[in-house]
């Protein structure tokens, strides 16, 4: 029996995959990941030249998370807690509506807070205004949510919950879109994807501890002037 083929067996159903999302896709960045730990432990010893050959074939066909799992279970130490405690997010596709979500603040303002849906697709349109919009207590109509739109002349905050990955794939000029405080990603978490055009405005985005401090309107900070840039940072 190959290494792979073993891992697999050896593998119970009730305690395979992430917290929640085991059956989803996997993205190259997880299998990137992956990698990297699988290296990590050839080059440390922990795994012989053959063990490591059959994890990446094994690697190199997964197609979910749940097929990711195994290869490094037993080459990382894997906590309890979120186990117990469970995601702060919550993510509910039985009842998307399908439709698009529009948010303009045009020399105004406007928020979302609270207990509401997400929607996949939503246009946030700020010129001369701020949006505010507070994801922690957000249902999320789907794995993967994009937010596209202009700000001009004016900003929009984003906070997220703990567990969501963001990525950035807005264009700026004289503006910027900058993420920090948001922690690492959840394996099977929401991804939340945001494009778009900065033109004189930007984007901030916040993780939960940091939007409890006190910020500036989102009208202040969206513009950051030319020559600003985003800027990405996890801690």
């Amino acid at each position: 029996m190959t290494e792979s083929a073993r891992i697999e067996s050896s593998v119970e159903p009730s305690h395979v995959g992430p917290v929640a999302g085991g059956h989803l896709r996997a993205a190259d960045a997880d299998r990137d990941q992956v990698s990297t730990v699988l290296s990590t432990a050839f080059a440390e010893g922990r795994l012989t030249r053959d063990e490591y050959d059959d994890r990446v074939e094994a690697l190199l066909a997964a197609k979910t998370f749940d097929d990711l799992v195994g290869l490094t279970r037993d080459l990382v130490v894997v906590g309890t807690a979120p186990a117990t405690t469970g995601p702060s997010y919550a993510v509910d596709p039985t009842e998307a509506s399908g439709e698009i979500d529009r948010l303009v603040a045009v020399f105004s303002g406007t928020e979302r807070k609270g207990r509401w849906r997400l929607r996949q697709h939503t246009q946030a349109y700020a010129v001369f205004g701020g949006i505010n919009l507070d994801l922690r207590d957000a249902v999320f109509e789907s794995p993967v949510t994009v937010i596209t739109g202009l700000r001009c002349f004016g900003g929009m905050e984003i906070t997220v919950p703990e567990g969501v990955e963001v990525r950035n794939e807005t264009m700026a000029i004289c503006g910027g879109t900058d993420i920090q405080d948001v922690g690492a990603p959840r394996a099977g978490g929401p991804v939340l994807v945001i494009r778009g055009m900065n033109l004189l405005g930007g984007i901030s985005v916040r993780g939960p501890k940091k939007a409890e401090e006190p910020q500036a309107a989102a009208m202040t900070h969206g513009a950051h002037g030319c020559g600003g840039r985003g800027r990405r940072q996890r801690t």
